[in-house]
């Protein structure tokens, strides 16, 4: 029996590179679940609008469910809303919930903890491998990419917006992990082998936030 699962989704390349590995190995992907900030109608933490994630939902062929939040959400209001999302997929036969998360042990305690509450459990097809095989797999598959935001603590403001290439891996500077897994960066992916067209965008401006994180502004065309 084809095991069925809801993708754990963010846009960016390794949620892609998940769901990419999940449809290999032949799961049936029942939709992608992603976080919206409400009051800015964007991807909550990729900064990316909501449009365009619904253009990449439907470039890669599956239902999208918007988890809204208020900024700023508290933790309990997080997992109230994702634990009655999930219980509308677990009694449509749904238990488990893939991630792209690669090494982060205290995430995926927490993600695996709220699951386990409602009898689901989750799925880490990336998990403990090389993110700089990651990284490099990722593009040599033909997906592309693009970087939404960048930590300012760690990388350049002119790093945001950029393509996510080869290029873009050899010029990251040492200690900047090639897969943003401790927050330096987030992607949105825009095509690929999964993606039936491109998602069209151009870049707008790149504006601080939080005195900290460097945004470009993806805007549909």
């Amino acid at each position: 029996m084809v095991e069925k699962v809801i993708v754990g989704w963010s846009g960016g390349k390794d949620s892609a590179l998940a769901l990419y590995e999940v449809l290999k190995s032949g799961m049936d992907v029942m939709g992608l679940l992603t976080t919206v900030t409400q009051d800015y109608d964007r991807v909550s933490i990729h900064g990316v609008r909501r449009v365009l994630l619904e253009q990449q939902a439907a470039s890669l062929g599956f239902p999208v469910e918007e988890m809204l939040l208020a900024k700023g959400a508290a933790d309990e209001n997080y997992e109230k809303e994702f634990l009655s999302i999930l219980r509308s997929y677990r009694n449509r036969g749904v238990v488990s919930v893939v991630f792209g998360d690669i090494f982060l042990e205290d995430v995926r305690k927490f993600r695996d903890e709220l699951l386990a509450r409602i009898g689901m459990h989750g799925i880490y097809p990336l998990w403990n491998r090389d993110t700089r095989d990651l990284a490099n797999h990722f593009v040599e598959l033909g997906f592309k990419a693009v970087i939404s935001v960048v930590d300012g603590n760690v990388l350049d403001k002119e790093f945001s917006g950029r393509d996510y290439d080869k290029q873009l891996l050899a010029e990251l500077p040492a200690g900047v992990d090639p897969c943003g897994e401790n927050g330096e960066f987030h992607t949105f992916v825009y095509n690929g082998p999964t993606f039936t067209k491109p998602v069209l965008f151009t870049r707008g401006e790149v504006v601080l936030r939080e005195n900290r994180f460097w945004y470009t502004d993806l805007i549909p065309m």
